[in-house]
């Protein structure tokens, strides 16, 4: 009887990756750090390490699905540069740096994040934005599914999420805050609609602007459909110049189509289904 051949693999080794430091040249307050082929425990820990050094540029290359790059940071000023495509939760519980990814990006980008920027220039998964709570976060191609799930807002905390292609269903799926801006410019499949299904479902807070139209079927029973006037345009403005410089785009191109605003019509959508309070 033939069995498949099997293999261990070498210590320190784990999904492919080696559990090794990982290369650092540092000149002043810029660091190189080669990610190839290393675990993502050690390449965060350099990345922190460099962090709580004084470095405020962090250049990661090499960079093949690492998770956690940029978590937990709290470092207002510091920049980390993702070459090649950041992994899971990337900026997760961030608040206050910058991550700019120079490639794709998987899921649950901005997961939790408090305060900073992430820029990525290529597409990225499902659940972004997830609980965020502040900061920024520019996609310039097609996102995934349940983009900006539970993203919330408090005080002068007011989270922004813009992707630049399409996304799929369920964007801005119990949303209780922040700004949601999906542009559809840069998709690759040009039968697929701009977004999903269930846009907004169960959305409580918050706004979203789709650039062009959305059909009522698209959306969520709790959110209400109009065209976005000049009294929405004018807090849309600045979010989009500022996007479009980070992309290298024309904002004025971006804003000459119209502009659907979707937003709630209820803070308690599911209040039938619950006991009088």
């Amino acid at each position: 009887m033939m069995t498949a051949a099997t293999s261990t693999p070498p210590a320190g080794v784990i999904e492919g990756y080696r559990q090794v430091a990982p290369l650092v040249e540092r000149s002043g307050l810029e660091a190189r750090v080669d990610a190839t082929g290393v675990y993502f425990q050690q390449l965060n820990d350099a990345v922190r390490r460099l962090v709580s050094e004084g470095v405020a540029t962090v250049r990661i290359t090499g960079v093949n699905g690492q998770r956690y790059l940029g978590a937990g940071l709290t470092a207002p000023g510091v920049r980390i540069e993702v070459h090649g495509t950041a992994g899971n939760d990337t900026a997760m519980f961030m608040d206050g740096a910058e991550v700019e990814v120079f490639g794709n990006a998987q899921d649950g980008v901005g997961n939790t994040m408090s305060g900073g920027r992430v820029i990525v220039h290529g597409d990225a998964g499902d659940v972004l934005g997830y609980g965020m709570r502040g900061g920024k976060v520019f996609v310039r191609g097609d996102v995934g599914y349940r983009v900006g799930i539970h993203m919330k807002a408090f005080e002068k905390h007011v989270p922004i999420l813009v992707c630049g292609g399409k996304a799929r269903d369920f964007f801005g799926e119990y949303m209780a805050g922040g700004m949601l801006v999906l542009l559809g410019m840069n998709g690759r499949d040009e039968a697929q609609p701009i977004a999903g299904s269930f846009l907004g479902a169960g959305m409580h807070g918050g706004v979203m602007y789709v650039r062009g139209t959305v059909e009522p079927w698209q959306c969520g029973a709790e959110v209400g459909i109009s065209e976005a006037g000049e009294e929405h345009l004018s807090g849309l403005r600045p979010v989009i110049a500022e996007y479009a410089a980070a992309m290298g785009m024309d904002a004025d191109e971006i804003l000459a189509a119209p502009f659907t605003r979707i937003a709630p019509m209820s803070h308690r959508p599911y209040a039938k289904l619950y006991a009088p309070m």
